[in-house]
C-alpha cells in the first residue's frame, strides 16, 4: 500500500510512529477501537446468557467474528481505496496504523501525574491515575500513585506499542488493527468474575496468545535501552542483574505476559511492583516483583517513560529488521 513513495511497509510504520507522537489520538477524528467497543458492547448484551456452556461458545463465536471482521474490513477498504488511487490506501493505512498506536497518550498520561505530584496535589494526582488504571485510587499516597503509574507504562508499552507495532510490520494495517481488536475484546470481557468467566474465556485466551512473544521481546528492549540509558549516565537505572531477575520473577504475576515488562522495569529502577490492589473496594494482592532498594516517588515515573521510548525503539529497530523492503 505504500508504492506512492516506494517507502515500503517499515518506512510507513515511521510516518505512523512519528505521527502518533506529535498528534496521538485527536478527539475530533474517529477511532477504530471506538467502533470495536461498540460491536463488542452490542453482541454482548445479545449473546451474553444462557448456560455455561452456551455462553463460552457464544463468546468464542463473537471473538472470531470482530477479531476476523477487522481484519477483512481494513483489507477489503484499503484494497478498494488502492484501485481508487494509490494514494488514497497509503493515506488511509498510515492513519490507520498511527491510531493503533499510543505513544503520546500514554507519554502525556504519565506526565500528566508527574506534575501533580511535582507540585503535591495527590486530589489531581489520583484523578490522573484514574484515568489510566482500574484500581481505586482515592486513597493512595505518592508512592502508591507511583507505582501504579509505573505498572501502567511498563504495562502498555506492550498492548499499545510493541504489540501492535509487531504484528503491523507482519502484516501493516490490516493484522495490527486485528490484533487492536483481540486487546479490545480482553480489556472489555476478558475477565473471571460471574458475569464474563465463561463469555470472556475465548478473548482472554487469544489475548495471552497474542502478547506472549511481543511481552518478552519487549522485555528485552527494555533491558538493551536500559544499557543504553546507563551509559549516557541515567544512574538510576542498573541493568546488572536485572534479566535474571526478571526471568525469576515475571512467571509470579496472575497475567502471563503483563509480569514481562513489570518486572523489568523494577529490576531496572531498584523498586518493587505490586502488591495490595483495591477494585471497587475489593482486595487483590498481586505478586511483588523487584527488590526494594528505594522507595517509589515520582521520579521514577519519568524513569519508566525513558524506558519505554527506549524499548520501542530498539523494538522497532530490531523487528523492522527483517522488513523486505
Amino acid at each position: 500500500m505504500a508504492e506512492p513513495l516506494s517507502l515500503g511497509l517499515l518506512g510507513l510504520m515511521l510516518l505512523a510512529l512519528t505521527l502518533d507522537l506529535i498528534i496521538g489520538d485527536p478527539r475530533a477524528l474517529p477511532h477504530p477501537v471506538v467502533g470495536m467497543g461498540a460491536v463488542i458492547a452490542r453482541l454482548e448484551r445479545a449473546w451474553n446468557r444462557g448456560s455455561a456452556r452456551a455462553r463460552r461458545l457464544k463468546g468464542m463465536l463473537m471473538c472470531a467474528l470482530v477479531v476476523l471482521g477487522t481484519f477483512l474490513l481494513a483489507w477489503a477498504t484499503l484494497t478498494l481505496l488502492a484501485a481508487i488511487h494509490p494514494w488514497l490506501a497509503w493515506l488511509a493505512e498510515l492513519w490507520l496504523l498511527a491510531s493503533c498506536l499510543a505513544i503520546k497518550g500514554l507519554r502525556d498520561a504519565a506526565r500528566d501525574i508527574v506534575a501533580s505530584l511535582a507540585r503535591g496535589d495527590l486530589p489531581e494526582a489520583r484523578r490522573a491515575l484514574a484515568m489510566v488504571v482500574g484500581r481505586d485510587t482515592e486513597h493512595l499516597g505518592e508512592a502508591e500513585i507511583s507505582r501504579g503509574a509505573v505498572e501502567t507504562v511498563a504495562e502498555n508499552t506492550v498492548d499499545g506499542i510493541t504489540a501492535p507495532l509487531f504484528f503491523a510490520l507482519l502484516g501493516g494495517a490490516p493484522l495490527a488493527l486485528a490484533y487492536k481488536a483481540i486487546n479490545t475484546l480482553d480489556s472489555m470481557v476478558g475477565y473471571r468474575d460471574e458475569r464474563y468467566a465463561d463469555f470472556g474465556w475465548a478473548s482472554a485466551r487469544l489475548d495471552d496468545v497474542a502478547n506472549w512473544l511481543p511481552a518478552r521481546l519487549t522485555a528485552l528492549t527494555l533491558w538493551l535501552s536500559a544499557l543504553c540509558l546507563k551509559a549516557w549516565g541515567r544512574d538510576e537505572i542498573t541493568p546488572r542483574g536485572a534479566l535474571a531477575a526478571t526471568w525469576r520473577e515475571a512467571p509470579r504475576h496472575p497475567s502471563p505476559n503483563s509480569g514481562w515488562p513489570e518486572a523489568m522495569v523494577a529490576n531496572l529502577l531498584g523498586v518493587q511492583l505490586g502488591g495490595t490492589n483495591h477494585y471497587r473496594g475489593r482486595v487483590s494482592e498481586r505478586a511483588r516483583l523487584g527488590t526494594p532498594r528505594q522507595p517509589l516517588a515520582a521520579g521514577h515515573i519519568a524513569a519508566t517513560l525513558r524506558l519505554m521510548h527506549g524499548g520501542w525503539l530498539g523494538f522497532f529497530a530490531a523487528d523492522g529488521g527483517g522488513d523486505p523492503a
